[in-house]
């Protein structure tokens, strides 16, 4: 992959005349001091010279020690990373009016790299989130504009190709993460897919055509989400939303907007994710199949319990519940097949889990571990991560130390960032025990692995 050099951080490290193990070293030391186990290596520098995004704790680390070996202050920005000295700005949401509007920015977003991550942290005005979900809300279908004079007529065998393309995409996120296929992806959906959508075809085509198109872009925004590309998941994410407007598709559209209250729940806005969720379930009502439903519903239940509010949260898992008993797969689309009982759980181990629940997270969390099909490694290791820090909430040290182990054992769930956050997280809930040997050796392991990881890239 192509990358502009990190000029300054280059000159930077010159100036400090370090080198990229020195460098690598110095973070970890200075990691090791405030109890936190740093993965970087002598290749994760290489990297960021190269013009590889970087975390913001990291890039706060390094330029902390850079500071040190020069005595004069350096900043993140001074790194040629983000700047945490400038007060951050409300990321403009930029919901499309129009259908020539909304290719136009998906155009745009499929040129634009998912490893690119400038920071974490992504804050989205209530107002311009209220006015999107309205429009979605309230807003008449635009129609497919049928049978146009173009060079190229689609078939549905078109729109099969691209079904199945994206069903192939899907199992590479599930199995690696990390954003894996990404790049592929876009140069797919910009040059193969989204020229379709101006050609010719009929109404039951471009319908079909418009579903498979917003199908890969919600693809798109997961595998910028998972790489920790925030800004550019929520690009992706409010321009399907629009796409889904197009043909009227209300039970997509509220899944994303399910997708929208996934992420900000996990970047911790609550308010926001409770109001998407609740978007979802109210906009899709007599228009979504029961599985869907029960979808939305634990979306709510996810917002709710990370907010604390068990009596709404326990009100949206029973809904959850209820549907999904009357869930039926030959009512389902083809998008909705994954959502089975083994993702049932893990939704609901979240919450007993952030709702302080011990015996219903450890429960929810061991059902979840055994019903997951091996071959989703991340999704494995999640619910893993999720049964560790329930049984650490029970009291088990022991027990929550082994199950993390085995989380990081598999590997390929590292390649996600959200999954690196889950290690971290409990990292830092296991740091009052540093000096046990179980938490020490379970420290090396998660260097060693993020060291192999750095290897492998």
């Amino acid at each position: 992959m192509s990358r502009e050099p990190n000029a300054q951080l280059i000159a930077v490290m010159d100036e400090a005349k370090v080198s990229n193990k020195g460098l690598a070293k110095r973070m970890k030391d200075a990691a090791a001091q405030r109890g936190i186990s740093l993965g970087t290596t002598h290749v994760s520098v290489q990297r960021w010279r190269d013009g590889a995004g970087i975390q913001p704790q990291t890039a706060a680390l390094m330029a902390e020690v850079l500071s040190a070996k020069l005595g004069r202050r350096i900043t993140p920005g001074d790194l040629g990373f983000f700047d945490h000295t400038r007060p951050a700005t409300p990321e403009p949401l930029g919901y499309p009016s129009t259908v020539p509007d909304v290719l136009s920015m998906l155009d745009g977003l499929a040129q634009e790299r998912a490893d690119a991550v400038t920071f974490e942290q992504l804050i989205v005005s209530d107002s311009d989130l209220s006015s999107a979900v309205l429009s979605w809300m309230i807003a008449r279908p635009d129609g497919i504009q049928t049978d146009r004079p173009a060079q190229q007529r689609v078939g549905m065998r078109d729109v099969r190709a691209i079904r199945d393309a994206a069903a192939t995409f899907m199992q590479l996120d599930f199995k690696y993460g990390g954003g894996h296929g990404h790049k592929a992806l876009r140069h797919y959906f910009r040059h193969e897919v989204l020229p379709l959508l101006s050609a010719s075809y009929s109404e039951k085509v471009g319908t079909a055509l418009f579903g498979a198109a917003a199908e890969v872009s919600q693809l798109l925004a997961w595998t910028a989400y998972d790489s920790g590309n925030h800004r550019l998941a929520h690009r992706y994410l409010t321009s399907t939303l629009r796409l889904s407007q197009v043909i009227d598709d209300r039970m997509f559209g509220a899944r994303i907007l399910g997708n929208l209250s996934h992420q900000a729940n996990y970047l911790g806005n609550h308010t926001q994710a409770i109001q998407l969720a609740r978007a979802a379930v109210e906009g899709a009502k007599g228009r979504a199949t029961p599985r869907a439903m029960a979808n939305y519903w634990a979306m709510e239940a996810r917002a709710l319990s990370n907010a604390g509010d068990r009596t709404g949260a326990s009100l949206a898992m029973n809904q959850s519940e209820r549907y999904f008993e009357r869930a039926d797969g030959a009512d389902d689309p083809p998008w909705l097949s994954y959502f089975d009982d083994a993702e049932l759980l893990g939704e609901f181990c979240h919450c007993f889990r952030d709702l302080r629940m011990r015996r219903e997270a450890v429960e929810h969390a061991q059902r979840a571990v055994d019903s997951t099909d091996p071959q989703y490694a991340r999704t494995l290791g999640f619910c893993r991560m999720v049964l560790a820090q329930s049984q650490l909430l029970n009291g088990e040290l022991e027990a929550a130390v082994t199950t993390a182990s085995l989380a990081v054992d598999g590997g390929d769930s590292l390649q996600s960032s959200r999954f690196q956050r889950y290690v971290s997280d409990f990292q830092a809930e296991v740091s009052a025990y540093a000096a046990n040997p179980a938490v020490v050796a379970f420290n090396e392991q998660v260097n060693e692995a993020l060291a192999r990881l750095d290897e492998d890239e």
